[in-house]
């Protein structure tokens, strides 16, 4: 078996991160703007802006990403890191590139020393649940949107 590897996201990847976005957004039951993926896919690549994200390479072909925020808290005083989006392609699941993507999120939400890391999914998500409830725990909060 392959090692997964995960670094940056870098221009190169644009092609086949579109696809992993759309089955991402297909799965989650969403649509979203292309000048929205246009704008998040600008942002990705800059070094210095958020979302930051990671890739996950298997073969030499990228089969998953991660994209994260620090968010500043009004009860802690380091910032918290939101892992907002989290996608592994279907057909090499069980082969960890979810875990290894949390596990670089949270390297640098140490790096910059965050309180907490923390992400939310669908209660339908069963199959990424699984792996959650492994690697953290749920909270109580219920999430009100309007």
């Amino acid at each position: 078996m392959s090692a997964t590897t995960i670094r940056r996201l870098n221009a190169g990847d644009r092609d086949r991160w579109v696809g992993l976005w759309q089955a991402y957004n297909v799965f989650y039951r969403r649509t979203v703007e292309d000048r929205v993926t246009r704008r998040l896919w600008g942002e990705l690549l800059q070094p210095d802006r958020e979302p930051y994200g990671f890739a996950a390479e298997l073969d030499g072909q990228l089969v998953g990403f991660a994209h994260y925020f620090f968010v500043y808290s009004t009860s802690n005083w380091n910032p918290r890191c939101y892992m907002q989006d989290l996608f592994a392609d279907p057909d090499i699941r069980g082969r960890g590139v979810g875990r290894r993507l949390i596990e670089a999120v949270y390297a640098e939400a140490d790096r910059h020393e965050a309180s907490q890391t923390y992400w939310l999914t669908q209660d339908f998500n069963e199959t990424a649940r699984r792996l959650y409830d492994r690697l953290a725990k749920p909270t109580p909060f219920v999430k009100y949107q309007r």
